[in-house]
């Protein structure tokens, strides 16, 4: 009797201790669960509106890089590059199919936000005001440039004589300055579109099939061509954006070109998209929590010594734009009031300012 009690006691023990390790496991592996951070073992697939190895696309990959390694769990990053229609596609692309759970990240240049107000046709399927902006990794004006062998040194000369600039797409900054210019300011500007992009312009350049270009931030200058600054063989006659470069203080603003109040503000629709820089958007509608952390890990990438040493080495500029501030900015420009967008697209109608890239060979 005395040994069967004691066996049903043991039994029972047994049994509760087993109950209690299943418990505890239990809990200890909703516990670890918990603690997974969300992006762990994930994948983050950044777009980049511009064809590979130009400086946009070589400082979009440096910070997307750097940007993983500064969120929870250390996700993968890969770069898909997505050029196309003036950075629509792109555009397109993320704010309609991308899946919004902060696994698609994509950095533009924002010419996409003015084409929106501008534009207004079945081509734009996005709400730039609606996207998810994460920062911007340095912004910087929007600079023209002509070659120094032309004689060619300012908007007046300009205004003087033909000059052939090279361009890509219809929206690209390249044929959509000089078109700007030509209406509003008077300038001579001979757009040959249809490039593929900035390295067959740049050949163009040297060989002198075209004579300028327009749309180049300094910071891209320093890193495709250092050479031509150092041979001073272009003149960088303007720069679109709301202020002057420090290392341009004395290069015109486009909207300092401006005859009256209206002109002004037509053309500072066409400069406020400077300011964005390099912007990092992600899909609307990311869920609260994922945007947070995806603009923490931004700015402590900014932040890091490493990032910031190793952009100094490619030559890469560092002077970030938060989130927040980023959004007021394409909030201006996508409630730009109707008539001064009425008037703004009249300054974008090419007329004979465009011929096709092959028409000159």
């Amino acid at each position: 009797m005395e040994f069967a009690r004691a066996m049903r006691c043991c039994q029972s023990m047994t049994m509760l201790a087993g109950i209690a390790l299943v418990a505890t496991s239990a809990v200890g592996g909703s516990a670890a669960r918990a603690q997974t951070p969300y992006w762990a073992g994930r994948t983050i697939d950044l777009i980049i509106s511009t064809e590979a190895g130009i400086a946009f696309d070589v400082t979009a990959r440096l910070a997307g890089r750097h940007i993983a390694r500064h969120l929870p769990g250390n996700p993968n990053l890969v770069a898909r590059k997505m050029p196309g229609a003036g950075h629509i596609r792109a555009a397109n692309y993320i704010y309609g199919q991308a899946p919004k759970d902060g696994t698609t990240i994509g950095t533009l240049l924002p010419v996409f936000v003015t084409s929106q107000v501008i534009d207004r046709s079945d081509a734009i399927q996005f709400d730039s005001a609606k996207f998810s902006w994460i920062g911007s990794s340095a912004w910087a004006t929007s600079t023209t440039y002509v070659l120094a062998s032309t004689g060619v040194a300012s908007i007046e000369d300009a205004r003087k004589r033909q000059v052939l600039m090279g361009g890509t797409g219809a929206g690209a900054y390249s044929t959509l300055f000089p078109v700007i210019m030509n209406n509003l300011l008077g300038t001579k500007f001979k757009v040959i579109a249809g490039y593929k992009g900035t390295a067959e312009l740049n050949i163009a350049l040297d060989r002198g099939e075209v004579e300028g270009r327009a749309g180049v931030p300094l910071p891209s200058i320093k890193l495709e061509r250092p050479e031509w600054l150092a041979a001073r063989k272009i003149n960088i006659i303007v720069q679109a954006g709301l202020e002057r470069d420090p290392e341009l203080r004395q290069v015109p603003l486009l909207i300092d070109f401006a005859a009256d109040d209206e002109q002004r503000r037509v053309l500072r629709l066409f400069s406020a998209d400077a300011a964005l820089g390099r912007p990092i958007i992600a899909p609307p509608g990311i869920p609260a929590e994922r945007l947070a952390e995806l603009r923490a890990a931004f700015a402590a990438a900014m932040a890091d010594r490493l990032y910031r040493k190793e952009a100094a080495d490619i030559g890469a500029e560092v002077v970030p734009v938060t989130g927040e501030k980023l959004q007021s900015i394409v909030d201006e420009i996508v409630s730009t009031p109707p008539g001064i967008v009425a008037k703004a697209k009249q300054a974008t109608d090419r007329g004979n300012a465009v011929m096709p890239a092959q028409k000159t060979k």
